[in-house]
């Protein structure tokens, strides 16, 4: 074995260029990997982590106190297939005015618990302490991270109740309250309902977490329960900001991982195919074919496992950041921190190091079975005959010699020939899919913002008394000039007879035209009664167009029909007329407006005057992407330059390798009266020809790949136009794609081929 080592160590030394390449192509690799590999991780199962850690509630259930006893609910826990249960707790709604810890207003659940723990639902507290005393409330954050300190203390005034005090913040996986206090403190305030929390022995499916649910409250009435919220309905609501754009991630995630593995496999197996002349020399001298073996794969292991660490670490500080992105909306305190799981890093260190040594033990067994001599004589160009006949054929033509040379020698090596091939097609295809993707993304971006002039919000819902009453403040804005039609809204934090968790019902009056773009299947609310939502409203509560739900706001509810869909909305939030607030709330004020100016118009002027008109207004023109939007575009970005550098790594060392095997051509070639600039010209036109085809092919790939996200694989509701952005000088600009690549991988080795001079180039060892 010293033998070996002292070769393979002469061997790294030596050729100082292969070693690079290996180690700079495993280092891209490695470093998409990485990133690959987390974003399937992190895309397949974030839910169940965060589930499984706090002991979330299979079913959350609300049951009607009159039709059935605590003593009746509580033996519930003990009936077959229940694995674990909690309560029954008080349950009671009570109303918070607009900006109480900046809450849009509406009502509240709460529910009366004499501790954070228990069997099950146990909750996270982030900030403060639980509710012990009469009086005090603890408060559920749904988002990441914690509120801070600074709103601790704040008050709720609850009529015939007295004042609740924040005392802390805390987050239930189980979405099971929007607030907490103690069981006494719940009797004040009356409650409507009683709460029960249960796991089962076996909730897989939607259908055994139903018949387990059954089975467990069997002998209560039928009508005893009032509301039911699933574990399948929070995993759907889970990651709802992000639903649009996780599926586009684990896309590129594949295709990073099969980009990766062929360029490794390419280069590798190349590398040991160039050194076959070495292995012969190395027989010659009397090491045995299996030292030979060694010897090759220890020569690559060392390059292979310096480029994995290092990929490994820039991936780690890479993949951090784009996950914080792309989960900013998931809904569980600190539960999830979108960091790359260990097995991650284990996998790329130990993984990718693995697949050189795969890649390189094919060929090195066939070298292992040559004899001395032949392995001397295959190490040399390729073996007469190959691609000849093509070269023939080529010579023909009335192409540039140099042009006719170059298209020809990909067929001299097929095998490679066609590995690098593939790596162009899966590039263009990237590079298709984030164009189609960015477009889309930006269309979805617009969409209810046509084509007209922009769009100015104003805010009227801060402290203090408007000079101008709400209609009134509405016909002044579109007065004032350039404004071509205004919307009014009114925000209430309202619920769904049912569902323990609030919603957001956004009510709209005025201005109706951006339904035109907005609405994604069915239509725009024109009556009473009529809501519309986004895609993850409707997903994660099992909604769809035509749907009848039940709103509760402020005492009164209203049957609701849901009419349309529409492209993009809040997960949790609803649009209805001016008419459904009417019915539910007709002392809700609009609070903000958005007018849309005529084209041409200058919003800062607007903003001026509608200062002057209020000072107390808040304005600003709205524009710019939302975060889905620019999450998409972030990574497509990354992937496309992460995978266009690995495939033009891939080419840049199969023309260095076609070039030193083909030294003794070159030198033979100049000899006669080739060039320099012939030589560039040649070398480079031998890799373009695959550029060209991997373009043609990866292209419809990449259109594919596109339609199959925006069709089958994401929830948002794509519509024509955002699927149909592709264009005849854009395809164009694909094509050219796939030749950048090719040239941009064989520049480097061609100039250095060109400037090899005669003797050097005919030199033998």
């Amino acid at each position: 074995m010293r033998a070996v080592w002292r070769a393979s160590r002469a061997a790294v030394k030596r050729r100082r260029v292969q070693t690079f390449v290996i180690g700079l192509v495993v280092l891209c690799s490695t470093t998409t990997v990485l990133l690959a590999l987390a974003l399937l991780s992190v895309t397949s199962g974030p839910f169940e982590k965060a589930f499984e850690g706090q002991r979330g509630a299979h079913a959350v259930v609300s049951f009607d106190p009159a039709r059935t006893t605590d003593d009746r609910l509580a033996r519930t826990a003990g009936q077959p297939g229940v694995a674990a249960a909690a309560g029954p707790f008080g349950q009671a709604v009570v109303a918070v005015p607009r900006d109480w810890l900046w809450m849009p207003g509406g009502s509240l659940t709460v529910v009366g618990r004499p501790d954070p723990g228990g069997p099950v639902d146990r909750l996270e507290l982030l900030e403060g302490r639980w509710a012990t005393a009469p009086g005090e409330i603890v408060v559920n954050w749904p988002g990441r991270g914690s509120p801070g300190p600074g709103l601790l203390g704040s008050s709720l005034e609850v009529p015939g109740a007295g004042t609740l005090r924040v005392v802390g913040f805390a987050n239930s996986v189980s979405r099971s309250a929007s607030a907490w206090v103690t069981p006494a403190q719940v009797a004040a305030l009356h409650p409507s309902a009683a709460q029960m929390l249960y796991r089962f022995t076996d909730a897989s499916t939607e259908d055994r977490l139903g018949e387990r649910l059954e089975t467990a409250t069997r002998e209560l009435p039928r009508d005893a329960a009032t509301g039911v919220q699933t574990y399948f309905a929070l995993e759907r609501a889970f990651s709802a900001m992000a639903d649009s754009y996780l599926p586009f991630m684990t896309l590129f995630g594949v295709l990073g991982l099969l980009v990766s593995v062929l360029i490794v496999g390419n280069v590798v197996s190349g590398a040991v195919v160039s050194g076959f002349r070495h292995i012969g020399v190395l027989k010659a001298l009397g090491f045995t074919p299996n030292q030979v073996v060694a010897v090759y794969l220890t020569m690559l292991a060392v390059p292979a496992a310096a480029g994995s660490v290092l990929g490994t670490v820039a991936g780690n500080l890479l993949t951090g950041p784009v996950l914080k992105v792309a989960f900013t909306g998931i809904e569980t305190g600190r539960a999830m921190t979108g960091e790359v799981e260990a097995w991650v890093s284990v996998v790329c260190l130990l993984g990718v190091p693995a697949l050189v040594v795969l890649a390189a033990l094919v060929p090195a067994l066939r070298a292992h079975r040559l004899p001395a001599a032949r392995a001397i004589s295959a190490g040399g160009a390729p073996r007469t005959g190959r691609g000849r006949r093509v070269q023939r054929l080529l010579a023909g033509t009335r192409l540039p010699r140099s042009v006719s040379m170059g298209l020809g020698q990909p067929f001299a090596r097929p095998g490679r020939s066609l590995l690098t091939l593939a790596a162009i097609v899966l590039g263009v295809t990237t590079v298709t899919l984030a164009t189609g993707l960015t477009g889309t993304m930006l269309a979805f971006d617009g969409a209810g913002r046509p084509g007209a002039g922009p769009t100015v919000q104003v805010s009227a819902g801060g402290p203090g008394v408007r000079p101008l009453g709400d209609e009134e403040l509405e016909r002044r804005l579109g007065e004032l000039p350039g404004a071509e039609a205004v919307r009014a809204r009114a925000l209430s934090q309202a619920g769904l007879v049912g569902q323990s968790q609030p919603v957001f019902a956004d009510f709209y009056r005025g201005d109706d035209s951006v339904y035109e773009d907005e609405i994604a299947r069915g239509r725009a609310p024109r009556a009473a009664g009529e809501v519309v939502a986004g895609p993850s409203f409707l997903r994660q509560r099992g909604l769809e167009v035509g749907s009848r739900v039940t709103l509760e706001l402020d005492g009164r509810r209203l049957p609701a029909t849901v009419v349309g869909m529409l492209v993009e909305g809040n997960a949790r939030a609803l649009e209805a007329t001016w008419g459904t607030r009417d019915l539910l709330a007709p002392d809700l004020r609009a609070t903000e407006y958005a007018v849309r100016l005529a084209p041409g118009s200058d919003p800062r002027a607007y903003a001026e005057a509608v200062e002057a008109l209020d000072p107390g207004l808040e304005v600003r023109v709205l524009g710019g992407a939302n975060a889905g939007t620019g999450t998409v575009v972030a990574f497509s970005s990354v992937f496309t330059v992460l995978l266009t550098a690995v495939a033009s790594l891939g080419v840049f060392n199969t023309v260095l390798l076609n070039t030193r095997e083909r030294r003794r051509d070159l030198g033979t070639m100049k000899s006669i009266g080739m060039t320099p600039r012939q030589v560039v010209v040649m070398t480079v036109t031998s890799v373009a020809g695959l550029g060209t085809a991997g373009g043609l092919l990866g292209i419809p790939l990449g259109i594919a790949a596109h339609r199959l996200v925006v069709d089958h694989v994401g929830v948002v509701a794509f519509t024509g136009l955002m699927k149909d952005v592709w264009h005849a000088p854009q395809l164009a600009g694909l094509l050219l794609a796939g030749v950048a690549i090719a040239v941009l991988g064989a520049l480097l080795p061609a100039r250095a081929a060109a400037r090899t001079t005669i003797a050097a180039a005919l030199h033998t060892e």
